[in-house]
């Protein structure tokens, strides 16, 4: 099925979480924000506005305790969020 929508995400902050009797690192949370400009075309095209023109704004957190992906997401990235329907 094709993507319904795409969306711009940035980490603008990335918590550590360490547990356990060792304090080893069990988790991190991910706080990311949609990409916005503050200013767009007439039209509202843009490549940071595709998803929302005119509008942008959305806010997402993630929590990961997969090992692999701890350190892989560094505040100031940027990532593509593809909506699918799941059904």
């Amino acid at each position: 099925m094709p993507v319904m929508m795409r969306a711009k995400f940035q980490v603008g902050f990335v918590q550590e979480h360490f547990n356990g009797p060792n304090k080893s690192k069990s988790c991190e949370t991910l706080n990311m924000h949609a990409v916005a400009a503050s200013k767009y075309p007439e039209d509202g095209s843009d490549e940071d506005n595709t998803y929302a023109k005119f509008s942008p704004g959305a806010n997402m957190v993630i929590n990961t305790a997969n090992l692999a992906l701890f350190g892989k997401f560094m505040v100031g990235d940027r990532y593509y969020l593809d909506f699918t329907s799941a059904t």
